[in-house]
């Protein structure tokens, strides 16, 4: 009975063990577990940095397409980036007569690929330091390096740091940004 035991223990401790491996290849947002068999608004929903950022999606009625197979990559500006912006813009942009609006602000926070961290470095030094990224929106940001951070620069000279990489969903990628981008002025 203690073999049997002890071998129950170890295939439950190492099921723990490799439990938390996976659990632990992708980081926490917003104080929640992000889960690479989840979509993007299946892990968005459990931020709590992120809930003007789903509000905003829900407005614009771009849920379905986000819970879609993708690829896509998602600059996620937290709650604070969108506070930084002009007092009442928020409340405005979520009023139905400005759904056009709002997704077009949010379509040029999304990239139809899947682009990790270690690509999207790659990208800019190949292009000497500066990478063109064409969004869904229409929008083009411009990718570099600071330091080891990747900043996204958008059309109005807005600058946006990837303060969390490589968040992996099961239809693409979340990079978490400190800044909106927002489209040509």
């Amino acid at each position: 009975m203690r073999k049997f035991t002890s071998i129950i223990s170890g295939t439950v401790a190492a099921a723990a063990i490799a439990g938390f491996a996976i659990a632990a290849e992708n980081p926490m947002v917003g104080g929640a577990p992000m889960y690479a068999d989840k979509n993007i608004v299946e892990n968005a929903v459990n931020s709590k940095d992120h809930t003007t950022l789903v509000a905003a999606v829900q407005a614009a009625g771009l849920v379905e397409t986000l819970q879609g197979p993708g690829p896509f990559t998602v600059f996620a500006p937290v709650n604070a980036a969108f506070e930084e912006l002009p007092a009442g813009t928020v409340e405005t942009l979520l009023k139905p007569e400005n759904k056009d609006q709002l997704t077009k602000i949010l379509t040029c926070h999304v990239v139809a690929a899947d682009a990790m961290s270690d690509a999207i470095a790659g990208m800019i030094a190949d292009d000497g330091g500066n990478h063109p990224v064409p969004t869904v929106g229409g929008c083009t940001l411009q990718a570099k390096m600071d330091g080891d951070s990747i900043t996204l620069t958008d059309e109005n000279g807005n600058v946006a740091t990837v303060t969390i990489a490589d968040v992996d969903q099961s239809n693409g990628v979340i990079h978490v940004i400190d800044k909106v981008l927002l489209p040509k002025a």
